[in-house]
């Protein structure tokens, strides 16, 4: 079963055994979220006696934990056979998970590159008040062998950091409001659905326009949509056909380029935080591609995925690149380029200010909704 880009590709069944179907050293990147084995002996209850809805599905459910070791070496393995030697592996799990799959990604060869940390903004409180509150995920990147080359974005990354190097550390919102999918009778379609901010860097990170993705546990198909904004291919394997068919609907109805509103708050207001434009970028306040001119007119530039700018063969940072073309040593880019937003022109600083006021908005609103534990 195709996608709108006929090189993608949405394959409903066991993910090794479609892994296996594909043609060895075949794709560039894969980003695995496999079942996290939670094991719970019984439904999570609110303080008030409300359940919680957790992770639940029979997918979800393994004998014991050397059940879910053989699961994982047979999918790590057959995810290696179709990686290209050049290219990396991102799996991202809890502590329940985690550690289990870290151990037979090294007992197979694989070569770990380094960890990142989701931490999330917006995290699910422990109502039982027993534990620790769960704020992070950890996501493993790893390599097939190693001493092998591999794409690593490092400038991309660093510009979205406000030209700072990127940290293994990303401050991202789970997914909510609207930009969870829900089924008819209004409930999440998925109980681990990932924010799109969270694969734009993964992919932005550890892949190139054109590459091919792989998603053995493809979901409601966040890692196929982000991808197909980014200019990647995909594959989407997926064992439930309801997934399959919800990925393929919310796909279709993305045109490439477009960044949605599951990319907004992306980090946490902070007053001794600086906001990069790579920031806006990312969290689509302007789109990749999207046009911006100089405040007299006369110089035009675009936005490019990382949030530099390109105009006339030259790319750089908004005060680099307006410094540039203006023959002067330096420039405040923030005041200088001008963004189109309801058919008028206004400074780049426009969109910081509502991107502030749009933070410190649902920051206090998700403060409000939580209820904090005795």
């Amino acid at each position: 079963m195709n996608g709108p880009n006929q090189m993608d590709q949405y394959l409903l069944g066991d993910c090794v055994a479609r892994m296996r179907e594909l043609p060895e050293a075949s794709v560039d990147l894969v980003f695995a979220d496999p079942p996290y084995n939670l094991q719970l002996g019984a439904g999570l209850k609110r303080p008030g006696g409300g359940s919680v809805a957790g992770v639940d599905a029979d997918w979800d459910r393994f004998d014991s934990h050397a059940a879910y070791d053989d699961f994982t070496r047979a999918w790590l393995s057959a995810a290696r056979r179709v990686l290209r030697p050049d290219g990396t592996l991102w799996v991202i799990g809890s502590f329940h998970n985690i550690y289990q799959v870290g151990y037979q990604l090294q007992a197979l060869g694989f070569w770990l590159l380094g960890d990142v940390h989701w931490a999330k903004t917006n995290p699910m409180p422990n109502f039982r008040g027993k534990r620790f509150q769960n704020a992070t995920e950890t996501m493993i990147w790893a390599q097939p062998n190693k001493g092998r080359p591999y794409t690593f974005n490092y400038h991309a990354l660093k510009s979205l950091n406000d030209d700072r190097q990127m940290r293994n550390w990303w401050e991202l919102p789970i997914v909510q409001g609207t930009d969870r999918l829900k089924d008819g009778e209004g409930n999440k379609l998925h109980p681990t659905q990932k924010p799109e901010a969270l694969l734009y860097r993964v992919l932005l990170a550890s892949s190139n326009p054109g590459d091919t993705v792989l998603d053995p546990f493809f979901g409601t198909g966040t890692t196929g949509a982000v991808a197909h904004r980014l200019g990647r291919r995909f594959v989407g394997i997926e064992r439930d056909p309801g997934y399959l068919t919800a990925a393929r609907k919310r796909i279709e109805a993305i045109a490439p380029g477009e960044l949605p509103d599951s990319l907004v708050q992306v980090r946490p207001p902070r007053a001794d935080r600086r906001i990069a434009m790579a920031t806006l970028v990312e969290e689509g306040w302007i789109a990749p591609g999207q046009e911006v001119r100089s405040r007299c007119g006369r110089f035009v530039a675009q936005v490019r995925a990382d949030g530099k700018l390109v105009s006339a063969g030259s790319a750089g940072s908004i005060h680099a690149l307006g410094a540039q073309l203006q023959g002067r040593e330096s420039c405040n880019g923030w005041d200088f380029w001008r963004v189109e937003r309801d058919g008028s022109w206004a400074p780049l600083d426009t969109l910081r200010a509502m991107r502030a006021s749009a933070a410190e908005s649902t920051m206090t609103e998700e403060m409000s909704r939580h209820e904090t534990p005795d």
